[in-house]
């Protein structure tokens, strides 16, 4: 009986209860997009330093775990410092060029020769190595969203480039530039962001990084395994990350709480006559806190299956229309955000509810 008169109530007023799915909806969507695309980018910054191949990696002090955001701070002679340790083999000199046009994304400028020689090298589907100083290797699976071929220009950081290889994804960025090129660029003339270090065994990492700590002006430099690297790579240690996940839910949170309170609210008030009638047919205050808390939770439950797959289907839009760009999705997220979007209507309801149990049976029976 309750059920059907919490469905018949909602389907009377359609305009409302719209505004009330669509509110809880916009809620679902804001969270699994945000985390969706936040995470999608964390994943893929440590996909693409595990496919570089180092096995350490020097930063200068006080850098953080999120590839791109960190300058090129690293003078080009900590290399030579570094190829003289014990156990490297390798010093590989790279900028990391964060860029958002026209999408977000890092751009490598490399040393070819230093950073082809860890393993993988590159496999190069067509093309070759850079030729030009404003020549561009792109991965297979940018060239296949641009369909782009060997010859083409495209522009990097509104300069032109010309593709002189197209390589398998993997080994780090989706488009690498000649070291040179990038740094005369952004103006950091013989600096580099980060130095990728292979060494002759897996068992002298440890040995490797201690060393580096010990050389004369590095003693406060950041280095790292590429293990413990890959581990520092959580929402947590990144300065920002957890803090804007949190806002955003914050905010998808007070929407939902605000509209279904106003919704909720207006319906009580405007059925304070019903409410009377059922209050003085015996309907205890429990069955009129009831009829609105399911009718809230109704509500929350249609906004939130109506948000999920709006989500998941703006999620494959957006790989269609951008295969380069990573996007994560879990069903861990797609719980917890019905979880809050189901506890901020329920919360919203609560004091409309509280008041339509509070009516006087008489005072509701003779209002007009």
């Amino acid at each position: 009986m309750i059920n059907k008169m919490v469905v018949a109530n909602l389907v009377q007023r359609p305009i409302r209860s719209l505004i009330s799915v669509s509110a809880v909806a916009l809620e679902v969507v804001l969270i699994l997009l945000i985390v969706s695309f936040f995470y999608g980018q964390l994943n893929g910054s440590k996909a693409s330093q595990v496919g570089v191949g180092a096995d350490v990696m020097v930063q200068p002090p006080g850098s953080s775990a999120l590839v791109g955001v960190n300058g090129a701070s690293v003078p080009m002679k900590v290399g030579d410092k570094l190829r003289q340790l014990p156990h490297v083999v390798v010093a590989a000199p790279v900028i990391w060029e964060l860029t958002t046009k026209p999408t977000l994304e890092i751009i490598y400028g490399i040393d070819i020769d230093t950073y082809n020689s860890i393993p993988p090298s590159f496999h190069f589907l067509s093309g070759g190595v850079f030729q030009q100083p404003y020549d561009v290797i792109v991965d297979d699976y940018f060239a296949g969203m641009k369909k782009a071929k060997l010859g083409d220009s495209i522009e990097i950081l509104n300069h032109q480039f010309r593709i002189c290889g197209i390589v398998e994804h993997g080994k780090g960025a989706r488009k690498f530039v000649p070291l040179p090129t990038l740094q005369d660029l952004i103006g950091a003339s013989d600096h580099a962001s980060v130095f990728y270090i292979k060494v002759d065994d897996p068992a002298n990492v440890d040995t490797v990084v201690n060393e580096i700590t010990q050389v004369p002006g590095m003693e406060n430099y950041s280095a790292r395994s590429m293990q413990e690297y890959l581990s520092m790579m959580t929402p947590e240690n990144l300065p920002g990350f957890a803090t804007a996940i949190r806002i955003v839910v914050t905010i998808s949170m007070i929407i939902g709480f605000l509209v279904i309170f106003q919704s909720m609210y207006t319906a009580v008030m405007e059925r304070t006559r019903e409410i009377g009638i059922l209050k003085a047919l015996g309907a205890s205050k429990f069955y009129i806190v009831s009829a609105v808390i399911r009718e809230s939770a109704l509500l929350a439950i249609v906004g939130i299956i109506v948000g999920t797959i709006i989500s998941a289907v703006a999620r494959r839009i957006i790989l269609m229309e951008l295969p380069t760009q990573r996007l994560f999705w879990s069903n861990e997220w797609v719980l917890r955000a019905t979880l809050l979007a189901l506890f901020g209507a329920l919360a919203g309801a609560l004091y409309p509810a509280y008041k339509a149990a509070q009516k006087d049976p008489i005072e509701a029976l003779a209002y007009e």
